[in-house]
């Protein structure tokens, strides 16, 4: 069945006219994947951690939207993402989490890559005993390296290849949280955690943006935080989300607080900010604590969660840590009847896609219009070629 393409003409309007995405953007395995090229892979979009291959030698195999792909600290202690497949006959190399501690070896027919990428063996490629042969030549048939770049610890990766310099793309955010450009402590296996949605990835970003839903979905966050302390953040084509001046630090039973980072403006003494770099990483900066939230599209009607949550100091209070996370992870919970909620409604044929607040929808209505764009850029594209 050939793929429709759908009319998005009122999504890209002023606020108080746009309408939302269309129900198929949710629902239709063929918007999916014109999503996944033209929203996801164009642009850099959230993979994994750092934190995920904190040593030399350490290698962890992703799956992203059926691509095979490898995350590798190498010897020289960078970060590589590479598509986990060996360049003879395509089988995948590693298969499960672990650490390389001498070459990345295939275990169909033996040919090695260094943790950098380069082929450097291929045993009996020539016949037996002969490990080399005039038509391999291994200097061209290294793994094919993603492009990728770190930045507050995420991994992005432009599958495309296409999108502007990261420090382009994002100059934005990054000259806004300028401050938060220094070391961030993981803050280890109590720190990270797993939802799992029965809800289209976007579904995800578009509640985490807005404020608004606070006061019914987040009744304990919204007693100290409420709605009218917050404020919106829009800057079109990059993020957007909002942020609060009050924010209260978490402290232990004798008074203790999680360190502060460095050098911080008095503006972070009570204030806090939650932004989705689009397309699909969550991240929030608080004046002792950040977290980053990777959307993983698995299908048009599940998604998962990878939660981060980071410190200023490398060896935080553990039993603050843990009350953090516990914390952090009900009020993530609280969202998912919500999400899911939303899922299911966009099943109703007769839905249009939805209306906005023009006064309290804007970071969300932002996200949809940018979403269209992408569409709208592939589209025509491809119409000229």
């Amino acid at each position: 069945m050939t793929y429709a393409p759908t009319d998005i003409s009122t999504v890209q309007q002023p606020i108080a006219r746009a309408h939302g995405l269309p129900n198929a953007h949710y629902t239709d395995a063929g918007c999916f994947a014109e999503e996944r090229d033209a929203v996801l892979f164009d642009n850099w979009m959230g993979l994994c951690v750092a934190a995920d291959v904190p040593e030399v030698g350490d290698a962890v195999p992703v799956a992203l939207m059926g691509m095979p792909l490898l995350v590798v600290r190498d010897r020289a202690g960078h970060v590589r993402v590479f598509q986990n497949i060996c360049r003879h006959r395509g089988m995948v190399l590693v298969d499960a989490p672990r650490k390389i501690e001498g070459a990345i070896r295939c275990p169909y027919h033996s040919w090695c890559y260094s943790t950098d990428g380069r082929l450097v063996s291929t045993p009996h490629v020539g016949g037996p005993g002969r490990n080399t042969h005039e038509g391999i030549d291994r200097a061209l048939l290294g793994l094919i390296e993603v492009r990728s770049h770190i930045w507050m610890d995420v991994v992005f990766v432009n599958v495309s290849g296409t999108a502007a310099p990261f420090e382009v793309a994002n100059a934005d955010l990054m000259a806004r949280w300028a401050e938060f450009d220094k070391p961030l402590y993981h803050g280890g296996a109590d720190s990270r955690f797993q939802l799992t949605l029965a809800a289209n990835w976007k579904l995800a970003v578009e509640n985490y943006c807005e404020s608004y839903h606070l006061p019914w979905v987040h009744p304990g966050l919204n007693s100290y935080s409420r709605l009218e302390d917050h404020y919106h953040i829009e800057v079109p084509g990059q993020y957007s989300g909002q942020g609060t001046l009050v924010y209260r630090q978490l402290r232990g039973e004798d008074g203790s607080l999680f360190a502060d980072f460095d050098g911080l403006s008095d503006k972070w003494d009570t204030a806090a900010e939650y932004v989705t770099l689009f397309p699909n990483v969550l991240l929030g900066v608080h004046r002792d604590h950040s977290f980053a939230i990777i959307l993983v599209p698995e299908s048009t009607e599940r998604t998962v969660e990878n939660i981060h949550i980071y410190y200023a100091a490398p060896k935080s209070d553990p039993d603050l840590r843990a009350r953090n996370t516990e914390q952090w992870q009900a009020v993530f919970k609280e969202d998912i009847f919500v999400v899911e909620g939303m899922q299911r409604g966009r099943h109703a044929p007769g839905f249009d896609g939805g209306r906005f607040s023009p006064a309290m929808d804007g970071p969300t209505h932002l996200f949809h219009d940018w979403v269209a764009a992408q569409l709208e850029r592939r589209r025509t594209g491809m119409a000229a070629e």
